[in-house]
């Protein structure tokens, strides 16, 4: 395990295009937008820079594409801190893109386009304290970057989101698994998960997070924030976690630095831009 690494995050990068509207539409329907952006986002690229932001030594491995949108994440990576050794530019590919609708409750609905973030998972990927990972990629790199972590003693991390079913294998080779309230049951349900899993961490919004350890299920408090957009919001709690097991914290404490992070990403719009800083993200815990 290399020694100055805390947080290996194997992930995709996207372009987050996102509309602002008073409602979701329905089946067919066309509403009218209020606002327009464009933000750099994807689930391997928020989460590294939520573990930048608490502190932690991050490399991020990945892929963009050979364009105007590949080359502006990647001076994002390196603006926040993060070693993009591993991030490789892929040749006639387009960068991934996420199509974002943000309604006035601050809910999202996303849809993902995966360009680049689909091409050959990257190699010889350095180790740290922890590896984290998504499904944005593919899960072969998934699999063969836990193969690794594990070989060497790194605590594995995996947000399994975009739900996809996971075999046993995957499964088994994870520390503690990330899902949401829907993505768990996508999965097969808390029991068959939580089986297979060191820890089973579901969260829960609004609700704060459910923490399942050999049978035994613990509820970790949400904190009240006036919501602006929820985007990032899942990745911020998975970054961070990553960030505080990597230098020791305990699961309950990790948790809680987590449930903050979380909490805060959804009071700023977009994804990477809503992602927390350490020093606020302890005033929220310690208030």
């Amino acid at each position: 395990m290399n020694a100055d690494i805390d947080v290996v995050v194997v992930g995709s990068l996207n372009l987050d295009l996102v509309v602002r509207a008073p409602r979701q539409p329905g089946g067919g329907e066309t509403i009218s937008g209020s606002d327009y952006s464009e933000y750099a986002g994807g689930k391997g690229l928020n989460q590294a820079v939520a573990a930048a932001r608490s502190g932690a030594s991050v490399v991020l491995a990945g892929n963009v594409g050979d364009d105007e949108a590949g080359r502006r994440l990647r001076s994002i990576v390196r603006s926040e801190g993060i070693d993009d050794t591993h991030l490789r530019t892929l040749d006639d590919v387009a960068t991934g893109r996420a199509i974002i609708t943000v309604d006035d409750a601050g809910e999202n609905s996303i849809i993902i386009v995966a360009g680049a973030n689909g091409g050959p998972a990257p190699t010889d990927l350095p180790t740290g304290r922890v590896v984290l990972a998504q499904l944005e990629t593919t899960i072969e790199g998934v699999v063969a970057a836990f193969e690794q972590a594990r070989s060497v003693g790194s605590i594995t991390v995996l947000n399994p989101a975009p739900a996809v079913a996971l075999t046993d294998e995957l499964l088994a080779l994870c520390d503690v698994l990330v899902p949401n309230e829907h993505e768990v049951d996508l999965l097969g349900g808390r029991d068959r998960v939580a089986e297979r899993v060191g820890h089973l961490v579901v969260t829960l919004g609004a609700s704060g997070a459910d923490h399942v350890r050999a049978g035994v299920t613990t509820h970790v408090d949400p904190f009240a924030v006036d919501v602006v957009d929820t985007t990032g919001a899942g990745d911020a709690f998975c970054g961070a976690l990553a960030s505080r097991l990597a230098v020791g914290s305990s699961m309950d404490s990790a948790l809680r630095y987590a449930a903050a992070a979380g909490a805060l990403a959804t009071t700023v719009p977009g994804a990477v831009p809503s992602q927390p800083h350490a020093s606020d993200v302890r005033a929220l815990v310690e208030s």
